[in-house]
């Protein structure tokens, strides 16, 4: 099993659900509909990777996330997470009303910094995103649509939580193509605080 780091130990979660089409200026930039409720989707165990690799093979996005895991049936701890996205895949699914999973789910397509605890108060977190030190994706919880209390909150109604799970809570604007090369460094905020910090090399 893949794992990641939570407070300096190795978690292995059992599934990543993930959410998308959760910021309305990210919605505008891909020329979707705002949902009436959460889109969820679910990345397995194989999909976690602590390396952000691009492909010969086909077209890949890099999509920036505040995400959150679980430890008894509470959010616990935040991190940074990289939704990786095979971005003409996708859009051919989608244009064919098929699901997802060869365009989200495939292996190393869920990247993540180190997990620290977070407060109960989740309203003062955001995260920042760079490519080679330029900014290029800011979100907050301020401008998610659905809340990450109320993410949990639908997730568990159908969907039993496991420890250490993680939520990635959807994507800001400002997506785009992982070129091999490039630094992408990562961080979130709580109000001024520094409290994740992490970088990754595309390769």
């Amino acid at each position: 099993m893949n794992s990641v780091k939570y407070d300096g130990a190795d978690i292995s979660p059992s599934k990543i659900i993930c959410i998308g089409r959760n910021y309305v200026e990210h919605i505008k930039e891909l020329d979707n509909e705002i949902p009436s409720e959460p889109v969820v989707f679910i990345k397995p165990n194989s999909a976690i990777s602590n390396n952000l690799e691009t492909s010969n093979d086909d077209e890949i996005h890099y999509e920036g996330e505040i995400c959150f895991i679980i430890r008894n049936c509470k959010i616990s701890g935040i991190g940074f997470g990289l939704d990786l996205t095979k971005r003409n895949v996708q859009k051919v699914l989608k244009t064919k009303g098929l699901p997802w999973e060869r365009a989200k789910a495939f292996d190393k397509s869920a990247v993540f910094s180190e997990f620290v605890n977070c407060d109960e108060d989740l309203s003062h977190y955001r995260m920042e995103l760079f490519i080679d030190n330029k900014l290029q994706q800011f979100g907050n919880y301020e401008l998610m649509i659905n809340k990450p209390e109320a993410l949990l909150s639908e997730i568990q109604s159908f969907l039993t939580m496991e420890d250490g799970d993680i939520i990635m809570t959807g994507t800001p604007k400002g997506v785009g193509v992982i070129r091999s090369g490039e630094l992408f460094p990562a961080k979130i905020y709580n109000d001024e605080q520094l409290i994740v910090e992490h970088s990754w090399l595309a390769r």
